[in-house]
């Protein structure tokens, strides 16, 4: 959860919009976090990405894989216990992660 809750401050301290962080324990075996969080453009989601990953490895020593393309809207920075997913507005709005584990509880929910 530490992980997690650090995230979500490296998001906010970055902008990042319409944060939200889930707790999917038991719903999926991959993760235990899921956060969500915009981006308004493609140079945004690249700094956010960067700045999850540095902060990951600076403070947790973890072993950080970034997917996809700040381009096509959507990267995922996977940190084992905790999954970040970077989007454009567009491309949250199309895939609606939000509704596809909504038995998930959230914890977290910052504007």
């Amino acid at each position: 959860m530490d992980v997690a809750r650090s995230m979500v401050n490296v998001l906010e301290d970055k902008k990042g919009e319409q944060i939200l962080l889930m707790d999917i324990r038991g719903l999926a075996s991959f993760t235990d976090y899921f956060i969500l969080c915009n981006g308004t453009s493609d140079r945004m989601l690249r700094s956010l990405a960067d700045a999850v990953e540095e902060n990951a490895h600076q403070q947790f020593e973890l072993d950080v894989r970034v997917e996809g393309l700040p381009e096509d809207g959507w990267v995922v920075v996977d940190l084992g216990d905790v999954v970040v997913h970077l989007f454009s507005p567009d491309q949250r709005d199309y895939y609606q992660l939000e509704s596809l584990w909504s038995k998930g509880k959230v914890l977290v929910r910052l504007q």
